[in-house]
């Protein structure tokens, strides 16, 4: 009699346990957001979320307001869509909310290096020394030298007549400004003997282009591969492209590489100096390189599609361009040299500063998390204060609440390649119900989980963009073509890609 009561008792706990991890017995408490649980336990909206991030967020805020609590796959995620709430939720301190567990779970899920606890802070340290200041001067001279290696090294001996040449413009953008990035930051080939430069230049563009083709296989695996989601086959492909890369980016081979960037060489240093095995730092190597490549060459695609699809917008920034080249003492003519692009002249581009600005509005959708550690309090701007549960997470969609609001950019589905900018090259300023808003942009996430990189990509997107412009015609084979559709899979990882991938042309201008 007492074993069958043990066993009973057992499994009533059991089965209490499995109903509460299911989420059956969460209720919403007083003063916090609204709760919807969906239909099906422990899943709650996981699919249609999944399918649809944005889609399904506008749908939670047209029903519950600008502050709700959903659950999403055994998590309960409270989403503020309040803009004038999110100072208060990026500045608060890492004791309540926490980005670090949510990053931490993915890049292991996604890139298999698991995080020690100095890595923040020995990816930021290096990142303020290397990819802003002077660091970032040196950098973005490296950078342009490899544009050159991959876009300008035949114009000028004399075998490139003035013909048009025709590629995918998406496959084009996102190949050449990775590529860039890759040399630029891991490092080139060293020349084998006297004489032998050309050699090993040949040979950078032979690899990196072969890397990235290895990488668009990982890259399209990726929104999947972060949801937990692929397929069988799919699992294996994307173990083999992770072992692939932890191979190649590995810091032994590293090593043997000429002008590896100080961003590179000072993070293995460090983590090595922190006992991270080097197994483990191969792996950083990988996560380290779909960081800094995995969002600029899609953006750069949409920046010229849509100066492409816009004229006037085309004229003014390259008329820009050839100004700022003009007052640098250079021009781009038959049989000169690459032009060289300084940082100082790419701090004088405010036309080309709003047009990125505004395709990284159009289609920069990342998501913003934090843990929630202990109960917390947050106020909206209509004055309701909302308790925010000790264990939940709580996010961030800025490109809803954000960058398409209309309440804060008129016509916000439309590119305007100076939204951004006073006529006289001040920044612009934007309100929403006559406030003053703080986040009007936020491709780079913002406060403590700000992207360290942002001024290295912005210069790398631009260098691409100003050398394009300056020493080639371009032009889409089909005028009239529409610009293609996002690819709504992406939603949450930064830059949206697009279904399909858009014919152009280009020619030497002189």
């Amino acid at each position: 009699m007492v074993l069958w009561v043990t066993l009973l008792c057992t499994l009533v706990s059991l089965l209490l346990g499995g109903l509460y991890v299911l989420g059956v017995f969460r209720r919403r408490r007083p003063n916090e957001p609204p709760l919807d649980k969906g239909t099906i336990p422990w899943l709650g909206y996981l699919l249609e979320f999944r399918k649809d991030t944005s889609g399904f967020l506008k749908r939670m805020q047209r029903k519950h307001g600008d502050v709700f609590t959903v659950l999403i796959g055994g998590q309960y995620f409270t989403f503020v869509m309040d803009p004038f709430c999110f100072g208060t939720i990026v500045k608060e301190s890492r004791s309540k909310l926490d980005f670090r567990t949510s990053a931490a779970q993915l890049v292991v899920q996604v890139f298999g290096y698991k995080p020690i606890e100095a890595t923040h802070n020995i990816v930021h340290a290096s990142s303020v020394k290397h990819l802003m200041g002077d660091g970032l001067t040196v950098l973005t001279q490296a950078t342009m030298e490899n544009f050159w290696k991959l876009l300008l090294f035949n114009l000028s001996s004399g075998e490139e007549k003035r013909v048009w040449q025709e590629e995918n413009l998406f496959h084009y953008c996102y190949n050449i400004v990775f590529r860039a990035g890759y040399l630029a930051l891991y490092g080139t080939e060293p020349p084998r003997g006297a004489g032998n430069r050309e050699k090993a230049e040949e040979q950078d563009r032979l690899h990196s282009n072969q890397l990235f083709q290895e990488f668009q296989k990982y890259d399209r695996l990726f929104p999947r591969l972060a949801f937990a989601m692929l397929a069988p086959k799919e699992k294996r492909e994307a173990d083999q492209l992770k072992r692939h890369f932890w191979n190649v980016l590995s810091v032994k081979d590293a090593w043997q590489k000429d002008n590896i960037s100080g961003w590179i060489r000072d993070q293995d240093q460090l983590l090595a100096e922190n006992g991270v095995p080097e197994y483990m730092r191969d792996r950083f190597m990988f996560m380290l390189l779909w960081a800094s490549q995995g969002n600029t060459g899609p953006t750069a695609f949409w920046l010229l599609l849509y100066l492409l699809k816009h004229p006037e917008a085309l004229k003014a920034v390259r008329d820009e361009v050839d100004k700022v080249l003009r007052e640098s003492g250079q021009e781009v003519k038959a049989g000169s040299p690459p032009v060289t692009i300084t940082r100082d002249m790419l701090n004088q581009t405010p036309l080309l500063d709003s047009a990125l600005e505004e395709t990284l509005r159009l289609v920069a959708a990342p998501m913003l998390v934090r843990a929630v550690l202990e109960d917390i309090s947050l106020r909206t701007s209509s004055g309701t204060e909302f308790t925010l549960r000790k264990g939940d997470r709580v996010a961030l969609f800025p490109h809803i609440s954000v960058q398409m609001n209309p309440e804060i950019h008129e016509e916000p589905h439309r590119f305007k390649y100076n939204r951004f900018v006073n006529p006289d090259g001040t920044k612009k300023d934007f309100y929403r119900n006559g406030k003053k808003l703080k986040f009007v942009n936020m491709p780079w996430g913002a406060g403590v989980s700000t992207c360290p990189g942002r001024f290295f990509a912005t210069a790398e997107m631009k260098l691409f963009v100003f050398l394009m412009l300056s020493h080639f015609d371009l032009e889409l084979v089909n005028e009239e073509e529409e610009i293609p559709a996002i690819d709504i899979s992406r939603w949450g990882f930064g830059t949206m890609q697009p279904v399909r991938d858009v014919r152009f042309r280009y020619r030497p201008r002189f």
